[in-house]
């Protein structure tokens, strides 16, 4: 599903967030990208989301090769993606349905459909009857079901989720990982990039560990 060959990542200044790194995760499969803040999980999320180009190397995502993709076909890559941000970045003057709704909106899908896709995504993520709150009005836990729900309303391909729990306790942290281990028993590929060591230390998926750029297991 994704695969990248000795990436490499500078930005201006010369400084390298990517270093030759390699990886391969299959399709369905689990996977964590671990290291400190500064190791380059980020930037590695951005490259398979075309957000960054690459310096040098190659990524696969689906079969399409990054270095090579064109601008107009990247919005039908993304729709294979679901992102989840550590920050939640949720539109504080939308609602929680309307939160999720915005990406089958944009991609133009039937307002009955929208309605009736979202109301069984929140309740797939525990959030049944909260579709007119706010996210102001939810507590931290809540708001990241937000945007796990909106990850996935779209049936991605690929989940992509940048430090998911890094604002939760441990318990919260758990019920996390739980809810993305359930969407990929569905099918969907997820990518956990993460720091908590307490987290890589309850799981049995495959964990690349990255230190400044390069891979290091």
């Amino acid at each position: 599903m994704i695969k990248m060959f000795n990436v490499t990542k500078v930005y201006p200044g010369g400084q390298a967030a990517l270093a030759g790194v390699s990886l391969e995760v299959d399709k369905g499969r689990f996977f964590f990208v671990a290291g400190p803040s500064g190791a380059g999980k980020t930037t590695l999320i951005r490259l398979i989301l075309c957000e960054e180009r690459l310096t040098g190397g190659q990524i696969l995502v689906d079969g399409l090769n990054l270095r090579r993709i064109p601008a107009r076909r990247i919005p039908a890559l993304r729709r294979k993606i679901g992102v989840i941000f550590q920050d939640f970045k949720l539109i504080p003057t939308r609602t929680v349905f309307q939160n999720v709704a915005l990406r089958l909106e944009i991609e133009g899908a039937k307002p009955g459909y929208i309605a009736k896709k979202v109301r069984y995504i929140l309740k797939r993520v525990g959030l049944e009857g909260r579709d007119q709150a706010y996210p102001l009005q939810l507590s931290g836990g809540e708001q990241q079901r937000v945007a796990i729900a909106r990850a996935i309303v779209g049936d991605p391909l690929i989940i992509l989720a940048d430090e998911p729990t890094g604002n939760l306790d441990l318990d919260l942290a758990m019920s996390i990982i739980r809810l993305l281990e359930e969407i990929n028993r569905n099918g969907a590929t997820v990518i956990t990039a993460t720091h908590n060591q307490e987290i890589l230390g309850e799981t049995r998926h495959p964990i690349v560990y990255l230190d400044r750029g390069r891979r290091v297991s």
